[in-house]
């Protein structure tokens, strides 16, 4: 049987250093090809697309266009593409715009080599990524104490309304980042009675994956 084809992988980085380092973790992977580099988030408007990379590494501070602006951009016109935002740093907000404008995942790019490689390979396969930090921080902003109420909180808090209280609860679990083993536990429900929730919290809130269901539940407690 032959070996299946590499993972297409472009590099989005204004610093040719980063680049070259990425290039030299990733690529010399035999599952993962850099077909593509570009140095600014206007470039790769262009670059990916034409690079035919399935999974995108983007830096957020860029000249020219900064990288959510690239990433939105990017996914709006192919929305099949994979985007991982990597950065030097992470904010609540940062982390939430990322996601909310569809990244796959977030790390920063101290980020063991072995982990941006399993992070690429997660991606690509349609899971979304993000490093221990990001987690840490996104379950840490869902427990933050209601703010002004805006338009998203309000359609969150009603799309959770329409959840029977079992549903909620495990929605909000997963909002903590548990695992169905830990929800299992939590909620004394067997692990494919956890999964079957969660694949029709999916359905109902019409959410891809755990990471958008957390951000629902976040966007709720605001």
């Amino acid at each position: 049987m032959s070996d299946p084809s590499p993972i297409r992988l472009a590099l989005v980085d204004d610093d040719p250093m980063v680049r070259a380092a990425l290039r030299m973790m990733l690529g010399g992977d035999s599952g993962i090809e850099v077909v593509g580099e570009a140095t600014n988030g206007e470039e790769a408007l262009t670059l990916v697309p034409t690079s035919g990379a399935e999974v995108v590494l983007m830096d957020i501070r860029m000249p020219v266009r900064d990288g959510l602006s690239a990433t939105e951009l990017l996914l709006q016109r192919h929305p099949r593409l994979k985007i991982i935002v990597l950065t030097t740093f992470d904010t609540d907000d940062m982390v939430l715009s990322a996601l909310r404008l569809g990244a796959a995942g977030f790390m920063l790019k101290d980020t063991p080599p072995a982990r941006l490689v399993e992070a690429v390979r997660t991606v690509a396969a349609g899971q979304p990524m993000l490093s221990p930090s990001v987690t840490a921080q996104l379950i840490a902003a869902v427990s933050q104490p209601p703010t002004v109420e805006s338009d998203r909180s309000r359609a969150a808090r009603a799309a959770l309304g329409s959840l029977t209280d079992r549903e909620r609860e495990v929605a909000v679990a997963v909002g903590r980042g548990l695992s169905n083993a830990e929800i299992s536990a939590e909620l004394f429900m067997s692990v494919p009675t956890v999964k079957t929730h969660v694949g029709r919290l999916f359905t109902k809130l019409e959410v891809d994956n755990r990471v958008q269901l957390a951000i629902l539940v976040h966007d709720a407690a605001e």
